[in-house]
């Protein structure tokens, strides 16, 4: 019995080294072609050397000449050992060139951490470079290892200790079989505060930029991804963020209505004028009744034009339809149905309808939700308007409210007490949204971006 589990140990352990040595190579050649361009002088010089060593093949061996005369097949051999050797060097430069300083120190760290597959073996690096557009990213790309991406996400803790970096993010390759970690010094650091220049408005159609993060400038394509969701403690900073969204969404020329129940003091008169505000539950009602005939309206009109979205319709139709962005400032000040009466808990019902719709139906019509709320739970935003929005981002939270809002602890975990406009996605990336100044941001007036 010890003899076939030290023969199934030793077979295992075979397996393992060819393997390695093969991602080593096509590391290898990786890192020639994309990553690490300077060490194609690495390649190139010893393909000078391999190149005279065949021209002087047989020079090299000195005394030999009259041996190799007499014996020509001498001379093959000879040819073919320089032939072999000189490949087999090639093969191992390439596979040096695919394995990265300290690869094996990190794998023990990944050891010590507790971080293996079944079999107890750490996952290989193969590659490990800065970012090419930031130098403050390291990118590491490990052997996927029989590991799923999902327990890569659960045990990052355990990584970063071993990596002595913070990760900021966690992918797979295209084709499955690396993971992808990007990664910082723990020195690096977020700004406090940092100011809005007008350049920082995307040329991209609605795309909206919401601050700086670790990686680079965080942003959201109400194309791709139509609602979004804003949440966190009084005083985090939601309502700053919001109108950072909304003031994009009225240069790119967007139609914008706001209903505002905090006494409209977030928005001065500046907003009056460019935007559509609404402070009563009835108006509010009205107004996404109103909202909901259009998107009918837009149905009909696509499926005559046989278009599928508003950008390829305002193509092929030569018209200018707005997109239409619904917000909402603390939205459970209207959605709370606590202690209301019947006629009450029917109007509230009736604006939740409409906005179920809107969720459901209003990405390929160009109309998008942006709600901001303090408590999003259950009883405030039903579960068919709150599965309808992909991008939820969570500023200062406890455990409960970051639970609510990301369906994790990471907002309590990862956003200091203190921290005023530091946000964190449920892709799990932090970072500080931008400050602007009412009165000067609208001072150049709109201008229209894509459809």
């Amino acid at each position: 019995m010890n003899n076939i589990n030290q023969n199934d140990k030793a077979r295992r352990e075979r397996n393992r080294l060819r393997k390695a040595a093969y991602l080593r190579f096509i590391t290898g050649i990786r890192q020639l072609t994309t990553i690490h361009k300077w060490k194609n002088v690495f390649v190139a010089a010893y393909l000078l050397v391999a190149a005279c060593a065949w021209v002087y093949r047989g020079k090299l061996l000195f005394g030999l000449d009259s041996a190799f005369s007499l014996f020509p097949v001498l001379t093959i051999a000879f040819d073919w050992l320089v032939a072999l050797l000189l490949l087999l060097g090639l093969l191992c430069l390439i596979s040096t060139i695919g394995t990265p300083l300290k690869a094996k120190v990190f794998q023990d760290r990944l050891i010590s951490a507790g971080f293996t597959n079944h079999s107890h073996e750490p996952p290989l690096l193969l590659a490990k470079y800065k970012h090419p557009q930031n130098p403050k990213l390291t990118i590491w790309e490990f052997d996927e290892n029989e590991t799923s991406l999902s327990i890569w996400e659960d045990k990052k803790d355990k990584i970063k200790g071993a990596l002595i970096d913070t990760i900021i993010n966690v992918k797979q390759s295209k084709n499955g079989r690396r993971v992808i970690l990007y990664t910082v010094s723990p020195r690096s650091m977020l700004p406090p505060i940092l100011r809005w220049q007008d350049n920082y408005l995307s040329k991209e159609s609605f795309e909206l930029v919401l601050g700086e993060s670790l990686v680079g400038r965080e942003t959201v394509n109400l194309s791709k991804i139509p609602h979004i969701l804003l949440g966190g403690s009084s005083g985090s900073g939601k309502s700053f963020l919001l109108k950072l969204l909304l003031m994009q969404c009225v240069e790119m020329g967007a139609e914008v209505y706001i209903a505002d129940f905090k006494g409209g003091v977030d928005f001065p008169a500046i907003w009056h004028k460019k935007c559509h505000m609404c402070f009563d539950e009835s108006d509010l009602l009205d107004l996404l009744t109103s909202l909901t005939e259009e998107l009918q309206r837009r149905k009909s009109a696509f499926r005559e034009a046989e278009c599928a979205n508003v950008d390829e319709y305002n193509t092929e139709t030569n018209n200018h339809l707005k997109r239409i962005i619904f917000a909402c400032d603390e939205i459970a000040e209207i959605l709370d149905k606590t202690g209301l009466s019947k006629e009450r808990k029917e109007l509230i019902s009736q604006i939740e309808s409409h906005l179920s719709v809107i969720a459901r139906q209003g990405r390929a019509f160009g109309m998008h939700l942006i709600i901001a709320t303090q408590r999003p739970s259950a009883d405030i935003l039903s579960g068919q308007i709150r599965s309808n929005i992909d991008c939820r981002i969570c500023g200062r939270a406890d455990n409960i409210l970051s639970q609510i809002i990301l369906d994790s602890t990471e907002a309590a975990e990862q956003i200091p007490k203190d921290a005023q406009g530091r946000f964190i996605t449920n892709a799990g990336l932090i970072f500080q949204s931008y400050l602007f100044d009412d009165s000067e941001v609208f001072s150049s007036g709109s201008r229209a971006i894509g459809g």
